[in-house]
């Protein structure tokens, strides 16, 4: 063990701006410590949804001052995991976005596949992929976008633990486990994937340096960490939402408030 201590920006304070129904909560402040970590010039997110981690994604980008650009790519119509539903979601994501990420957010509502002209090849420093979750589509996704990665550059998985229904990202992340040298895994929650293209900067990154060691007890102290992390922010949300008003309890005459 290397005795490293990781003092991750994400303890000085992230609140998440966006806070709505979704497994990606589990994640986000080590999506928050990511970002800031590699400070990427182009992030791109296949299946955003409500936009849980997209915006995990631009708030880290805003707040550490990191001069980039982030796409979310989804057709905002729903798929047999999500199920159907009207374009409200879409809409507020877009006002999201406006309100709090103007100037370098860009929402693409478009099928994956038609997205792919608008990025060049060897240009994405952190692609995310949580589209439809069957073993067919998560291939299908990564064969199509891993080009599109620069080298040294990042790949996320979401639910790489989630074996339920006919959910397949479980079974194609082991596949690609055995296929590349720098991988790393999250088990709480419904699991989280990394992998890093080859080449590319290879500088010291304290974040990095830890995930894609071999050293196993870094990583399992990790895994730990950011599992602390979730369970942290989880109870910081709870205590604010259910926090007494400063008002409620003090009654002025005859009972009034």
């Amino acid at each position: 063990m290397t005795g490293q201590i990781y003092l991750p920006p994400s303890l000085r304070g992230f609140e998440p701006k966006r806070m709505v129904f979704s497994t990606w909560v589990d994640h986000l402040p080590f999506a928050y410590d990511l970002v800031e970590t590699i400070r990427p010039k182009l992030v791109v997110e296949l299946g955003a949804y409500n936009g849980l981690s997209f915006f995990a994604f631009c708030q880290s980008m805003l707040e550490n001052n990191i001069d980039g650009v982030a796409y979310a790519v989804d057709c905002w119509e729903g798929d047999k995991h999500t199920d159907a539903y009207d374009d409200s979601i879409y809409k507020d994501v877009q006002n999201h976005a406006r309100e709090h990420y103007r100037g370098f957010t860009y929402l693409l509502k478009m099928f994956f596949n038609e997205a792919l002209q608008h990025f060049d090849d060897d240009s994405i420093d952190l692609l995310h992929i949580d589209g439809l979750h069957t073993y067919d589509a998560v291939k299908e996704d990564f064969t199509n976008w891993y080009p599109k990665v620069k080298p040294g550059g990042i790949i996320l998985f979401h639910d790489v633990m989630a074996k339920i229904k006919d959910f397949g990202v479980w079974k194609y992340f082991e596949e690609l486990e055995g296929q590349h040298d720098e991988v790393f895994k999250f088990y709480h929650g419904f699991g989280l994937g990394a992998i890093r293209k080859p080449g590319g900067d290879r500088e010291p990154n304290q974040l990095l340096d830890i995930m894609f060691s071999k050293d196993e007890e870094d990583q399992n102290d990790l895994r730990k960490f950011y599992t602390h992390a979730s369970h942290f922010l989880e109870a910081k949300r709870q205590v604010k939402r259910f926090k007494p008003k400063e008002t409620e309890g003090k009654q002025g005459g005859q009972g009034k408030s």
